[in-house]
């Protein structure tokens, strides 16, 4: 891992662990049902909704790559993008009123050592 970007990763994990409730940003906090909505409407070929789920597919991209950079781990442990947002959407499916970060993070704890 480069110097910059190792001393970047434990400046923003120090941070984070420095205030009372971490921060989250973007697409993390939609809804569940409006994930699953999303992710129907894309299964359906709907362009509204296509670039939609393409924002949780990117946000979650973002956190399963920051997360893997950060320990070093393969979150997903082998799970590509595609199936992870499959899974989320079961998650949903079931949980609705949750959001769409604890889903990400519920998927990323099961398949990796990260509690």
């Amino acid at each position: 891992m480069k110097p910059v970007l190792f001393v970047f990763l434990f400046t923003a994990c120090l941070n984070a662990m420095a205030v009372d409730r971490p921060q989250v940003l973007g697409y993390g906090v939609q809804s569940c049902r409006d994930y699953t909505l999303a992710f129907k409407e894309w299964e359906k070929g709907s362009e509204e909704y296509i670039a939609q789920y393409l924002r949780y597919r990117g946000w979650l991209a973002g956190l399963v790559t920051g997360l893997s950079l950060a320990t070093g781990l393969d979150v997903l442990k082998g799970v590509d993008l595609d199936g992870a947002m499959r899974r989320i959407q079961v998650y949903c499916d079931d949980e609705p009123d949750d959001d769409f970060f604890n889903a990400s993070m519920r998927l990323i704890r099961a398949l990796s050592s990260l509690s």
